[in-house]
C-alpha cells in the first residue's frame, strides 16, 4: 500500500518506551509512515526525553506507567495505580486525536495505550522483536487485533492467539538501512582490527570490567593493529580510559553513540548484548558478533536471540558466567588470526537478516487502519473505564517537540 492510495482519517500512535530496543523499531515505522504520507503520534514513558529526537516529525504524548513490582503490597499498588491512570489519560488522548491504528512495541510503557485503545475498540497491534513473547505482550495479545512477530512462533505464545501473528520480522531504522548490505572486508594480518563493543542503549557494566581486561592480555602484535570503539556507561568511562591509555590501545569512548549503524558497518567485529535491535542491526548490515546475553532475565529473551543467531553461524554465544577476561582474550586471538572464519559469519549474519520487514509492519497497520471504516460503530466504549471519556482530562501530560526543544 502507498500513501497516494490511502488516506486515513487519523493518525497511527506508537506506543514504544524506555529503551533503544523497543524505541528502534517504533522509530523505523514512524519514518516509514511518514514517508507513506501519514500522521504519527507517540505514547510514551517520562524516559523519551533522552530520544524525543527520534521522532521529530511526531507529536509526543507521555503518559504514566511502571512494572507491577515494588517492595511489597504499597509498591504493587502503586504500580497499579499508575497503570490506571496512564491506561486512563490514553483513553483520554485517543477521544481527542482519534487515531486509525494503535501498535505497541512491548515493554511497561506499552500496556496502558493498549489497553485503553482495546477499551475504545480501535485496531490495534502489538509488535514483538525478540524469540520469547514478552510478558507485557503475553497479556496484550489476548485483547489485539493483530500479532506482528520477528519470528514463527515466540515462545510463550498461546495456542488461541497463534491466528493473530503475522511474521514481519524486526524493522531497523533509517541509519541502519542506509548501510544494509555493505561490503565486508576481513582484516588482513598487517591491517588495523576495528572492534566494536556495545552494551544496549543503557550501557552494560560487564562490558567495563572485562573487555579493557582481556585486549590487555592479547599479544602485541595484536594490540597493536586494535581500532577500538567502546560504548561505556558514563561512571565507567574513566576508569576504562585509563586502562586503554596504559595499554596503549586506541580507543574511542562514548555512553552513547548517535551513529551506531555506521560504526557496526566499519566494525569487524561487535562484540555486544542480544537485544533484538542489535541482533536485527547487525543481520541487516551483515556483520559477525560475540553475543553476551542479559544474565538472569525472567523470558530470557536475549539468550534465545543469541542462540538463533550462533546457531546459523553469523556469530558465537558467550554466556556472562564464563565471560572473562581470559576466554575473551582467547577468542579474539583465534578469531583475529582467521579473517577467513570472520568472512564466513559475516556472510551468514547478512542471510539473517530481513531488510523488508518495517515494509511488512507499515503495509499490516494500514490493512488493520483500513478496517476501522467498517468498525466506527463500534466505537465509544466510554463505560470501559471509572469517570467515562474524560477520565484523567486534568492529569493530561501533552509534551510536544518544541517544548522538549526549550
Amino acid at each position: 500500500m502507498t500513501a497516494d492510495k490511502l488516506h486515513l482519517p487519523g493518525p497511527i500512535v506508537i506506543a514504544a518506551g524506555g529503551t533503544g530496543g523497543h524505541l528502534f523499531p517504533g522509530q523505523a515505522l514512524a519514518q516509514e509512515l511518514g514517508r507513506r504520507g501519514h500522521e504519527v503520534v507517540l505514547l510514551t514513558d517520562e524516559r523519551v526525553q533522552r530520544f524525543e529526537h527520534w521522532f521529530p516529525q511526531a507529536d509526543i504524548y507521555a503518559v504514566p506507567a511502571a512494572t507491577i513490582a515494588g517492595p511489597g503490597l504499597a509498591g504493587v499498588l502503586s504500580s497499579l495505580w499508575k497503570i490506571f491512570s496512564g491506561t486512563a489519560q490514553s483513553y483520554s488522548i485517543y477521544g481527542r486525536i482519534k487515531p486509525s491504528a494503535v501498535i505497541g512495541f512491548g515493554g511497561y510503557p506499552t500496556l496502558p495505550p493498549v489497553l485503553a485503545a482495546a477499551a475504545r475498540r480501535i485496531p490495534t497491534c502489538v509488535h514483538e522483536q525478540n524469540a520469547v513473547l514478552g510478558r507485557v505482550n503475553r497479556l496484550a495479545a489476548r485483547f489485539v487485533d493483530a500479532l506482528a512477530s520477528t519470528f514463527e512462533a515466540p515462545k510463550y505464545l498461546r495456542a488461541q492467539d497463534a491466528h493473530k501473528v503475522e511474521v514481519t520480522g524486526n524493522p531497523v531504522r533509517d541509519a541502519a538501512m542506509a548501510q544494509a548490505g555493505a561490503p565486508y572486508q576481513a582484516p588482513r594480518a598487517d591491517e588495523p582490527f576495528h572492534l566494536l563493543v556495545t552494551g544496549g542503549s543503557q550501557g552494560a557494566r560487564v562490558m567495563s570490567d572485562v573487555v579493557p581486561a582481556a585486549l590487555t592480555q592479547l599479544p602485541g602484535v595484536l594490540r597493536n593493529r586494535l581500532k577500538l570503539v567502546q560504548q561505556a556507561r558514563e561512571e565507567d568511562l574513566a576508569r576504562v580510559k585509563a586502562a586503554y591509555e596504559e595499554a596503549g590501545i586506541e580507543a574511542e569512548l562514548s555512553s552513547f553513540f548517535d551513529d551506531m549503524p555506521a560504526r557496526i558497518a566499519r566494525a569487524h567485529l561487535v562484540i555486544g548484548r542480544a537485544g533484538a535491535s542489535t541482533v536485527s542491526e547487525l543481520a541487516v548490515i551483515g556483520r559477525p558478533s560475540l553475543l553476551v546475553p542479559l544474565p538472569h532475565s525472567i523470558d530470557q529473551d536475549q539468550k534465545a536471540n543469541a542462540e538463533l543467531l550462533s546457531s546459523s553461524g553469523a556469530g558465537w554465544m558467550i554466556e556472562q558466567e564464563v565471560f572473562t577476561p581470559g576466554a575473551l582474550a582467547a577468542r579474539l586471538t583465534e578469531l583475529m588470526n582467521s579473517p577467513d572464519v570472520l568472512a564466513s559469519a559475516a556472510a551468514a549474519a547478512l542471510k539473517q537478516g530481513r531488510p523488508d520487514a518495517v515494509t511488512r509492519l507499515a503495509d499490516l497497520v494500514e490493512r488493520l487502519a483500513l478496517g476501522k471504516t467498517q468498525r466506527l460503530g463500534t466505537r465509544g466504549a466510554a463505560k470501559a473505564l471509572p469517570g467515562g471519556k474524560d477520565a484523567g482530562e486534568n492529569a493530561l501530560k501533552r509534551i510536544s517537540v518544541k517544548e522538549y526543544a526549550r
